[in-house]
Formats: structure tokens, sequence, C-alpha cells
């Protein structure tokens, strides 16, 4: 059969050896999790570790392609240990291990820097397909959590920052995309300069951003001004 680049490329990437720290504070459930991914060939262990002090020393020293992170461990924080980690250039990709699916753990991780947020429900031949799949940069998620996320992206577009904004706001910002200096927005608005000051002092507070340039920024990329 012809192999097409595309092909050569997935079997190099399936090939390649990913090496593997695993981290959980339970010595059952690491051991099981470490003869799962010992099943496969091109899963290398490096390391154990029962808390997040050694799970980030081992990462820092031994530098694998991925670190499996139990979320409940003594020791240094598991946002900790993320965010330590993504300071390295080469950084280990993180898939954390939870038995919790509560949003906030999940939300948290990310936002560290996790590349995945996998449950320990699961089953265990999905554990190799989450460390595959992390080691490539992408993002591996549990069909629950991933659901999770998608209702709370859904609830949370309901509550977005452009309804925050009074319509007057909404005024001013998109005559600033659309590059009026105050004193136009004034003339055009019939209000005072000092006004549109103070409206675009608002804005930048309820976008959470800091310049003029950032709040254009948004209006363009949330679609308040079209090209």
């Amino acid at each position: 059969m012809k192999t097409t680049p595309t092909s050569r490329q997935n079997l190099a990437e399936e090939q390649k050896i990913i090496r593997v720290i695993v981290a959980d504070d339970h010595p059952i459930v690491r051991k099981g999790i470490v003869d799962e991914l010992s099943r496969h060939s091109n899963v290398e262990i490096l390391g154990e570790a029962s808390n997040g002090d050694e799970a980030l020393e081992l990462s820092l020293t031994l530098m694998p392609d991925v670190l499996l992170l139990d979320i409940s461990m003594p020791g240094a924080k598991p946002a900790h240990v993320v965010r330590e980690l993504n300071k390295l250039e080469m950084h280990p990709r993180v898939l954390v291990l939870s038995a919790y699916d509560d949003l906030e753990y999940v939300l948290s991780m990310l936002s560290a820097g996790a590349s995945g947020y996998m449950l320990k429900d699961e089953e265990p031949s999905t554990i190799a397909q989450g460390v595959l799949s992390v080691s490539k940069g992408e993002t591996w998620l549990s069909p629950d959590i991933a659901a999770s996320l998608v209702q709370h992206s859904i609830r949370a577009a309901g509550l977005s920052k452009q309804d925050e904004l009074t319509a007057r706001e909404r005024d001013v910002l998109v005559l600033l995309a659309k590059g009026y200096p105050n004193e136009q927005i004034a003339e055009t608005l019939f209000i005072a300069e000092g006004t549109v000051k103070n409206h675009v002092t608002h804005i930048y507070d309820k976008l959470g951003v800091s310049s003029r340039a950032k709040a254009v920024a948004w209006a363009w990329e949330h679609g308040l001004v079209k090209p």
C-alpha cells in the first residue's frame, strides 16, 4: 500500500517514544497507571512521584514529554506545578488525572496551563490515548468534562461583557473602533468631551482592558464593528 506524507507523519508520531512521569499518591492507582502505559511500546516511564513536590522536582530534572498529575496530592498544589513547568521553554505537557468533575477544578487547571483533564473513571486504555494527544500539543478532555465546558461556555455567552455595556457605552466603543478621537465622538453623540472620557474609563473597566488599542481590538473581535 502506498504511503502518503501524512500517513508517514502519523506513523512517525505513533512510533516516537513518549517519556512520561506518573504522579499519584495512591500506590495501587499509580501502579495500575504505570502497568497500563507500559503495555505500549512507544511509552517510556521515566519515574513516579507520590506528591506535588516530587512531581515538580522529577519533571524539572528528567524533563518528560508528559507529566500525568493527580489533582489531589500532598505537597505542592497541582496548579503551582503546572505554572512552574510552563515557565520552561520546552516544558512537559501536563495531563491532569482527577476523580472530580467540578468545573472549578477543571477551569483552574486549564487556566494554569494544563494540556488536558482526564477523569479516573475512564477506561484504562484511554490513558494512553490522552498521553499521546497531549504529547503532540493537543488538548485532551474526558467526554463528560468537554460537555460541561460547552454548557459553561453557552451560559457565559449569555452574560458576555458586551451585555454589561450600556447603550451609550456601546455607541462610544463603536466610534472608538472606527478611529474617532474623543472630541469627534463628543460631537457625533452630542455630549461633552469629559463625558466621553468617563464612558471610555467605564468601558475599560467592564471589558477588562487597559488601553484604547485593546478596547478597539475587543470591539472588532466581538463584532461591534464590521469591515
